[in-house]
């Protein structure tokens, strides 16, 4: 990779489309299916702290645990947005330092290499900020650079699905914008609506 990707502005579009969930809508349909918005919020709190420590290779429960065991992605607690918005800033931190892109680390149990996983903590952050506008009714706008890194990186998935990051590609529509194409590529109807 000639160029690391920022996760800045992505983290903090995310931060911003968080900061306007409203407590009604947690438990509203989301565009991974079967999860609430709750749910959702409580897997990117979640995957912040995740791939946070995966950043500064400090290795143990947040990076050994697969975020699909168990009982599925958790709710988020009462003071998420809090929680969220400290996780979200360190995560950004940590994935300035260029040794986070070096070497060996580890997400979700999954020894890979730092910039094979600063590109998921990428990919996570922003199909789950679109995710969460999408349910909430909120615009969300990839910008170019960001969507093409994403789509090549989407691209060298199995387009039937691959557990744990993306469902079964969708047929994009003939004029999809590279946006479109990453959310079709990952497994998302970039049409969906709540209802």
């Amino acid at each position: 990779m000639s160029e690391t990707p920022d996760l800045t502005s992505p983290v903090q579009r995310l931060l911003e489309v968080a900061g306007h969930v409203t407590d009604d809508q947690l438990d509203d349909p989301t565009p991974c299916a079967g999860r609430s918005v709750r749910r959702l919020l409580g897997h990117v709190v979640g995957l912040t702290a995740a791939f946070r420590a995966a950043a500064d290779k400090d290795l143990g429960p947040w990076t050994d645990t697969d975020p699909d065991s168990g009982d599925g992605w958790p709710e988020a607690e009462a003071d998420w947005r809090d929680t969220l918005t400290t996780r979200a800033t360190a995560l950004v931190e940590a994935w300035q330092h260029p040794a986070a892109w070096d070497g060996i680390t580890r997400a979700g149990g999954v020894d890979l290499p730092g910039e094979v996983a600063g590109l998921v903590a990428l990919d996570e952050v922003v199909l789950h900020g679109w995710d969460l506008a999408r349910a909430t009714g909120q615009p969300y706008e990839i910008d170019e650079k960001t969507a093409a890194t994403l789509l090549d990186f989407v691209s060298g998935f199995d387009p039937a699905g691959t557990p744990g990051l993306f469902g079964p590609a969708v047929e994009p529509q003939p004029d999809a914008s590279t946006s479109d194409r990453v959310l079709a590529r990952a497994g998302r109807d970039p049409r969906w609506t709540p209802r």
